[in-house]
């Protein structure tokens, strides 16, 4: 059939409109719900994953995490609520596609080598997956010298930084794990930490369930607080934080030294500590204000000021965590505690 030079300008049209829209999140849902007979797991969840973007899920035991994420992965159906997945229908097949993913639980057949796991999990996946990338894959995760080697064989650390591969192979543009830490050393820890950065830096999202409060603090851009099955908080780490402040202990404080440090914040001094609240990170669009720290020492110095101590002075993620939940459990009557 002929297209008329009507129809093309319209196409045309539709492809600039098409091409200047954001993408679509790597994550969406709404309003999820789910019971276990009598038992509430999940509770009016909603949650949103910006592509090349971590996100930390945290909770206690028992939070609903875990439910939530096979909800994502319509590995569970949800009793309400909707989820898309790369602007998808998680129930369409081809949503998960371009997704790996991590499972907290996992056992792969024994009498498998490393590298035939990796070969079955692609040809399931549908893709295709040279050899060359499916040992790359397995270098990244510090199983370069395992290849050939019987899965039954590994430790458990061996064993998640395998399915860390899994999760990889398939070149995914969305990634969820599960406690991808749990059985590592503070190596491991590392490398994970370190993968999961570089995800971010190639536009891959990342979910992250983890009880490492350390290594969520470390990696993530926003953080989903779950308890009892509903979202208790979510933000950015500035945001669920807080303000930034400095102690500093200081010495021959002139008259221009007060000004520089009220000119980096508000200042409250005891003695001769001065605690200095500093913009929030977000706030201030100036990139330059991550240097205001060292540029304010710098300074005090030249001023004459003796520094005698510098410390941080925000609350950590753990303590946040911690207030959020017991906040929760006094606003519960006591039947539901």
């Amino acid at each position: 059939m002929a297209v008329s030079n009507v129809d093309e300008i319209t196409l045309r049209d539709t492809a600039r409109l098409v091409e200047g829209l954001e993408p679509s999140p790597a994550v969406w849902c709404s309003g999820l719900r789910k019971r276990y007979g009598r038992r509430t797991a999940v509770a009016d969840v909603s949650l949103e994953v910006a592509r090349g973007q971590v996100v930390g899920l945290l909770g206690p035991n028992g939070a609903g995490k875990t439910s939530v994420i096979k909800m994502l992965l319509g590995l569970v159906r949800p009793d309400e609520g909707e989820v898309l997945l790369l602007g998808r229908p998680a129930t369409d097949p081809a949503a998960r596609t371009r997704v790996g993913y991590l499972p907290e639980l996992f056992r792969y057949q024994p009498w498998l080598s490393a590298d035939e796991v990796m070969t079955l999990h692609v040809r399931l996946s549908g893709l295709e997956v040279s050899t060359r990338e499916r040992r790359a894959c397995l270098a990244l995760v510090g199983l370069a010298e395992r290849v050939g080697d019987r899965v039954g064989g590994f430790s458990k650390g061996m064993q998640q930084r395998l399915g860390l591969a899994v999760a990889l192979v398939a070149r995914p543009e969305l990634v969820i794990l599960d406690e991808p830490t749990s059985a590592l050393d503070p190596l491991g820890r590392a490398d994970v930490r370190d993968i999961v950065l570089d995800l971010r830096s190639r536009g891959v999202a990342v979910l992250l369930n983890s009880h490492l409060i350390g290594e969520v603090e470390r990696v993530c851009d926003r953080v989903v607080i779950l308890d009892h099955g509903r979202v208790a908080a979510a933000g950015s780490l500035p945001e669920l934080l807080g303000q930034r402040a400095l102690r500093l202990r200081l010495t021959d404080v002139s008259p221009a030294a007060h000004r520089r440090l009220a000119a980096a914040g508000t200042v409250e001094r005891s003695d001769d500590w001065f605690t200095v609240v500093l913009p929030p990170d977000e706030a201030d669009p100036d990139p330059a204000s991550r240097e205001v720290v060292p540029d304010l020492v710098a300074a005090l110095v030249a001023l004459g000021v003796r520094v005698h101590s510098v410390e941080p002075a925000r609350i950590s993620l753990e303590e946040r965590l911690l207030g959020i939940l017991r906040e929760g459990t006094a606003d519960r009557p006591e039947g539901d505690r």
